[in-house]
């Protein structure tokens, strides 16, 4: 409720307003609380106020309620009691400017970007690809961005994908590793996508975020409403597509600094979801956008059930803070409310972490941004009911609210101009052309007095050039090589103007001796090969006829048997010197051993023997005696 200039929110325990600041209203906020605690009462009672103060508004409709904004509210009991415990004593129902938004088109206006607009860091998200086939994504754009393609829908990046992937080797070096699985992946997730039906949110027209920004009549702030009953139902494409919106007022609006009020005000239901499973790269940008959208005019609102759910970084941005009952039955819930209560400057007339866990429905811990731009201290207070209607509407009335909107026909319509699909076509439609057909120039039978046109000549088969076709078995491919030796072929007569005769009919295969490279000498032998006529385009191209193939099979396999003996024979050599030396040894040993089994060698170890036993004995006995002092 618009009061004194101020978004009267909710009234304290001492009878006095709790207001929202228009120059703080930039300053983003936050709205928590349980499931049923009233949080969404609390956002139209403060989309209210911004329409009020001339201040636009966009926020999702999860579950439909939200669009009773476009009718007045009704007066119950329920209301009356809320308003005299609240201190209201004029209260007006009425409605709001209304625009419906949806991005499938069914339930309001569509909504559509261009895939450029939307960028390979978000479609990476909204496709839920890894990092290797989201660099991939990147390597797509870069090469449309280079050689001049557009891509505005879906069709474009399946074509830019089938594109990149045919000329992986081309893009390699220049842009990086384009493999073959990750654009299969990719592909997948295109799919996937387009069964939920996101393909529709890609094409033009394309939403102008400036047609968000209007007023009525009245001066009063229109408020955007998007349908999202069906997109909830996928989280990541939800949760990225707000992102992208806000993305957008971060880079088209200009900077605005401090005003008396912000230029639109952005409520992100289910906050929780943006946050989940988000990389460090997109969550960098979230960051920024949050942090640096202040200045543009722009206050973003999160509303969830844990203010948890909120990143640090993030929640310490958002300085308005409605924190509605938590329940604490789980010792992870207890922990939540500790943390969600010192997040709040404390009030010394009551406990907040008691606070928060004993609040009805309806009730919240409220602490706004003051003048100076401090938190004001935390303040218990039952929130105002809201002006319009509190409900969903049928579908009647919303037909005829999308009727008479302002923007009835501008989207409605799709748009497909030549972008990169187009282009890739047609570039593959010239490549495939068969080449064109002559045809012989009709013979007149009677003189004519005007200057002869020029001859018109049939092509014919052209018969295969001797030694030009190289076959290279190293790669397996016939190339077209020119010899030192060849001479080139003398330039053919020109044609005089005469009847046009049919070029006789050419074999279909002729055996011809065709330079192949021996790879041992490196020079090249003849070699006599089957050529076969390609209709096409009237030439000769060596082919193997099946004898052919089978005597190079049976080669080949000569070849692989002869290499196998080679290797067993060389194997079983090896084995036999091995064999030998060990016998060698062998023999050695048994003679060393029968020498001292002789009576020469017994004589001679047992001399050996004593010896050593009295050196050993003698040293002993000279070591112990220095060490205690007495001679041996």
């Amino acid at each position: 409720m618009f009061y004194d200039q101020k978004i009267w929110v909710g009234t304290g325990a001492d009878q006095k307003p709790v207001c929202l600041l228009p120059q703080m209203a930039n300053r983003h906020g936050l709205i928590a609380g349980a499931t049923g605690t009233g949080k969404t009462i609390t956002l139209k009672v403060m989309a209210e106020g911004f329409s009020d103060m001339g201040v636009p508004v966009f926020l999702g409709d999860i579950k439909g309620d939200l669009s009773g904004m476009v009718k007045p509210g009704e007066p119950n009991d329920k209301i009356t009691e809320r308003l005299m415990n609240v201190g209201v004593s004029s209260f007006k129902h009425e409605s709001y400017p209304t625009v419906f938004w949806d991005v499938y088109g069914e339930q309001g206006h569509p909504i559509r970007t261009t895939v450029s607009e939307m960028g390979p860091l978000l479609l990476s998200r909204m496709l839920n690809l890894n990092d290797t086939q989201a660099g991939v994504l990147n390597i797509l754009f870069r090469v449309a961005d280079d050689e001049g393609m557009l891509l505005m829908d879906i069709k474009d990046i399946k074509a830019m994908l089938a594109y990149i992937g045919e000329n992986a080797s081309r893009y390699t070096l220049n842009y990086g590793n384009v493999s073959k699985a990750s654009i299969g992946a990719i592909q997948r997730a295109i799919a996937i996508m387009e069964d939920q039906g996101g393909n529709k949110f890609f094409g033009e027209p394309a939403l102008n975020i400036a047609d968000w920004m209007q007023l009525d009549e009245e001066g009063r702030g229109f408020i955007n409403i998007l349908a999202c009953d069906k997109l909830f139902l996928s989280p990541v494409m939800y949760s990225t597509f707000l992102l992208w919106m806000l993305s957008e007022l971060y880079e088209l609006l200009p900077e605005q600094g401090d005003q008396d009020k912000p230029r639109m005000v952005f409520f992100f239901d289910e906050a929780h979801l943006l946050f989940a499973d988000c990389g460090k790269q997109l969550m960098d940008k979230i960051e920024q956008v949050v942090r640096l959208i202040r200045s543009k005019g722009v206050g973003v609102y999160f509303i969830t059930q844990n203010p948890t759910d909120v990143p640090m970084n993030v929640l310490g941005q958002l300085g308005n803070r409605v924190q509605h009952a938590l329940r604490a039955f789980t010792p992870l819930d207890q922990k939540a409310v500790k943390v969600a209560a010192q997040t709040f400057r404390a009030n010394p007339t009551f406990d907040t972490e008691e606070a928060i866990t004993q609040l009805k429905t309806g009730e919240a811990l409220i602490s706004f941004l003051d003048e100076a731009g401090a938190p004001c201290v935390v303040t218990r207070a039952t929130i105002l009911p809201p002006q319009s209607y509190m409900g969903a509407i049928n579908e009647t009335l919303r037909k005829a609210i999308n009727e008479t909107s302002p923007f009835t026909g501008v989207y409605d319509e799709v748009i497909d101009r030549d972008s990169a699909y187009e282009y890739l076509v047609g570039k593959m439609t010239q490549v495939a052309a068969p080449a064109p057909v002559y045809e012989p120039a009709p013979i007149r039978t009677a003189p004519v007095m005007e200057m002869p046109a020029a001859p018109v000549m049939q092509a014919q088969a052209v018969a295969p050039s001797q030694g030009f076709m190289v076959f290279d078995p190293t790669t397996g491919q016939y190339v077209q090589k020119q010899l030192d030796t060849m001479a080139a072929a003398p330039a053919a007569p020109a044609m005089q103007a005469a009847p046009v005769q049919a070029a006789p009919m050419q074999p279909a295969t002729v055996q011809q001796n065709v330079l192949v490279l021996d790879p041992a000498t490196g020079q090249y032998v003849q070699q006599l090969m089957t050529m076969q006529l390609d209709p096409a385009t009237g030439q000769y191209a060596p082919v193997q006829t099946k004898e052919e193939v089978k005597a190079t099979m049976e080669e080949i396999k000569a070849q692989e048997k002869a290499a196998k003996e080679a290797a067993k024979a060389e194997k079983d050599k090896a084995a036999e010197e091995r064999r030998l030396r060990a016998d060698e040894l062998r023999e050695e040993r048994a003679d060393r051993a029968r020498s001292n089994n002789s009576v020469l060698g017994r004589m001679k170890n047992t001399a050996i023997s004593t010896v050593t036993r009295t050196l050993t004995n003698e040293l002993t006995r000279g070591i112990l005696g220095t060490l205690t002092g007495k001679k041996k």
